[in-house]
C-alpha cells in the first residue's frame, strides 16, 4: 500500500487513471479526511494541509481529534481457536499478545 504520515496520521493513496490524479484519505478514524493532487510533491502538501485544517477545525469545534492506530484492536474467535492460539502461546512462553503480534508482523512482511 502506498501511504504517507504526518502528525500520527498515515494516509493510503491511489491514483485514479480517468482524472489522472492522486487521491488520498486518512485510514484508522472514523472522521473522512481527503485530499487529492497531480503531483507527488503536490499529494504531500495538500496531506499536511488536509491533517492541519483537520486538527484546528477540531479545536475550533473544542472536539478531540481522532488518533489513527491506538495499537488495539478486538478480534473474535471461534472458543476452540482461542483456546488453540493460547496454548501455542503458552508452549512458547509468549503472552497471547505476543504471539500474535509475532504471526502478524511475519504476514505483512511477506504481503
Amino acid at each position: 500500500m502506498n501511504s504517507l504520515k504526518y502528525k500520527g496520521y498515515t494516509a493510503r493513496i491511489d491514483f485514479d487513471p480517468e482524472d489522472e490524479i492522486f487521491v488520498g484519505r486518512v485510514v484508522g478514524i472514523k472522521d473522512i479526511i481527503g485530499f487529492h493532487a497531480e503531483t507527488a510533491k503536490e499529494l504531500r502538501q495538500a496531506f499536511e494541509e488536509a491533517v492541519d485544517h483537520y486538527l484546528a477545525s477540531c479545536k475550533e469545534l473544542n472536539v478531540k481529534p481522532q488518533k489513527s492506530f491506538s495499537g488495539k484492536f478486538v478480534i473474535r474467535l471461534s472458543p476452540d481457536i482461542h483456546e488453540r492460539i493460547a496454548l501455542a502461546a503458552a508452549a512458547t512462553h509468549k503472552s497471547l499478545n505476543s504471539l500474535i503480534e509475532d504471526i502478524l508482523r511475519n504476514y505483512v512482511k511477506t504481503a
